[in-house]
């Protein structure tokens, strides 16, 4: 049994959902956002709240469970909070800035790095060392944060590079003499 996948998902103020067509719609104050649904789970929309059970008693429908509910749930909180990424860059001569649609990144290559920013997430950066990423699709929040982090992963020995904010970087001891 599914200690995740039994709680239903309750469903705020100000946000509606609806099944049509096999999808599930959350609709909130930030939008709306869509996802298909599993055939192996059954969802329900009622008193406030989303219900999500397994249709069969099969394995792979119980292993589907709590992941579905979960995937809810951040549907959810995505139409209504939204979701963000903060990174912190550590180096020397290492910055980050945006512009429009696009994010230069100075990480100590020949040349700059210039992404384009995705749609539906919105990039900022306060100063020249941290980048926040947010938008209302978790999923789209940490795959452009985890391209950018990819750029240049903090390494062991001073801990340069691009890290995520509270990421412990473990450390090493340099050569000894």
């Amino acid at each position: 049994m599914s200690r995740i996948g039994k709680k239903a998902v309750p469903i705020p103020a100000g946000v509606t959902a609806s099944i049509e067509n096999g999808t599930l719609s959350v609709k909130g104050p930030k939008g709306t956002l869509s996802m298909g649904m599993s055939d192996l789970i059954t969802y329900k929309v009622e008193d406030g709240q989303i219900s999500v059970t397994p249709a069969n008693d099969s394995k792979q429908a119980r292993s589907f469970w709590g992941m579905q509910r979960t995937l809810v749930s951040n549907l959810v909180e995505g139409v209504t909070d939204g979701f963000t990424k903060t990174l912190e860059i550590s180096g020397v001569g290492y910055r980050a800035k945006a512009q429009g649609k696009n994010l230069k990144l100075e990480l100590g290559f020949s040349h700059d790095v210039d992404l384009v920013v995705p749609e539906g997430v919105d990039v900022k950066t306060p100063d020249q060392t941290t980048v926040e990423i947010s938008g209302m699709d978790k999923q789209a929040v940490g795959q452009f944060a985890a391209e950018i982090r990819e750029f240049r992963k903090p390494e062991p020995y001073k801990g340069k590079g691009i890290k995520y904010r509270g990421e412990y970087i473990f450390r090493k001891e340099g050569k000894k003499k």
